[in-house]
């Protein structure tokens, strides 16, 4: 026989459903069954997804991303066991609270580069050495990874960065001094250009 506990629940009970939740979230942590924790933030470019695993921060999306989607494609490419489990991006959110008011201009948390791999993470890697507030084109970029012709390379590199913002692909412009594309879309590439100029 098969019990549902939640069928014994009304259905619009959300204090009930919020402390099952805790619980199933502590117990997961507790036995190592949780392999990506989750949770949102508001932020001024849009609700941010977060997501760690226990090397770090895995995956930040924005919105436009579609945050669903987003925690399929990590199910999918990291582990089924995926959990919203807000403690464990504390530190994350804090610090990009601190971003985003222009008293931090770098991160101190740790970064799994999983989803990245050969020369793209080298890119990610280059990308961390951008100081803030200012720019740098893709053939810099490209140059400064070993690959002056893999400017393209580079281009897709930062478009699929996981961790925007806590590596700061928006530093990347084209060599005219246009923003050029970005993973959160254009104008959340420009207000955090102009967060950094402006601090």
């Amino acid at each position: 026989m098969t019990t549902d506990l939640f069928a014994a629940l009304p259905a619009d009970d959300a204090a009930a459903q919020a402390r099952l939740r805790a619980r199933l979230r502590a117990a997961a942590e507790r036995d190592g069954l949780l392999d990506v924790a989750y949770r949102t933030v508001d932020s001024p470019v849009g609700p941010l997804l977060l997501a760690a695993t226990d090397a770090g921060l895995v995956r930040v999306a924005f919105s436009v991303e579609d945050h669903g989607s987003v925690l399929a494609e990590l199910a999918a490419a990291i582990s089924p066991r995926v959990l919203a489990a807000p403690a464990r991006l504390d530190t994350v959110s804090r610090e990009l609270d601190e971003y985003f008011t222009g008293r931090r201009h770098t991160f101190d948390v740790a970064v799994d580069l999983r989803l990245a791999k050969g020369f793209r993470r080298e890119v990610l890697r280059r990308l961390g050495e951008i100081p803030y507030g200012t720019t740098r084109s893709y053939s810099e970029i490209a140059a400064a990874a070993g690959s002056p012709k893999a400017v393209r390379a580079v281009g897709t590199a930062c478009a699929r960065n996981p961790v925007p913002l806590v590596v700061p692909c928006h530093r990347v412009v084209r060599a005219d001094g246009s923003s050029g594309r970005y993973r959160g879309g254009e104008n959340a590439k420009l207000a955090l250009l102009a967060l950094e100029k402006a601090s």
